[in-house]
């Protein structure tokens, strides 16, 4: 007997999956500012055909890092998470002076439960998260921030932000042409 269950055949319109990208990164480093520009033009350009993917590698140099990682997750959790890395890496330097106290003030800039934040940094809800990401990074090869992995690919942004775009692109589009 064959097996023709219609959960077998994909329905016509559905649209192919997104290209992942999942970008180390950390919330205290200045390249990974830098490349939001990047960023955002690979999300003008592929829309919700790319699918980017925050991972946290915090560096030991940066001490308010492992705790921006985790007001990151506290971000995503309450629905903001892009929005929320895109402004802690604007101001990368006023998180240098302030630590969590401006993490938890960017969050009510953002109209997030501010209060909420300050709890989650103390009872560390999302350390686990963390600490996985950065033992999976560290595991692939990672040594800096900002890396990209995309198709397999690992690509080092931490190093030169130089023609990294124009390689993510390559790679998306051949992903994406493999879909069709």
């Amino acid at each position: 007997m064959s097996d023709s269950s219609p959960a077998a055949v994909p329905a016509p319109d559905s649209a192919p999956p997104a290209v992942v990208l999942d970008i180390w990164c950390e919330l205290q480093c200045p390249d990974c500012r830098t490349a939001l520009a990047d960023l955002r033009a690979l999300r003008e350009r592929y829309g919700d055909r790319l699918e980017p993917r925050l991972r946290h590698f915090p560096l030991e140099k940066h001490r308010h890092a492992f705790a921006a990682a985790q007001a990151a997750e506290e971000a995503a959790e309450q629905g903001r998470g892009w929005p929320y890395v895109e402004a802690v890496l604007a101001r990368v330097e006023e998180l240098d002076r302030g630590g969590e106290p401006f993490l938890v003030e960017v969050a009510r800039e953002l109209g997030l439960d501010a209060e909420e934040f300050d709890t989650a940094l103390i009872d560390g809800r999302h350390i686990l998260i963390v600490d996985a990401d950065q033992a999976e990074g560290k595991a692939i090869g990672v040594t800096g921030t900002p890396t990209y992995v995309i198709g397999g690919e690992r690509l080092d942004g931490g190093k030169s932000q130089e023609g990294l775009r124009e390689r993510v692109e390559e790679i998306a589009n051949r992903l994406l042409a493999g879909q069709g």
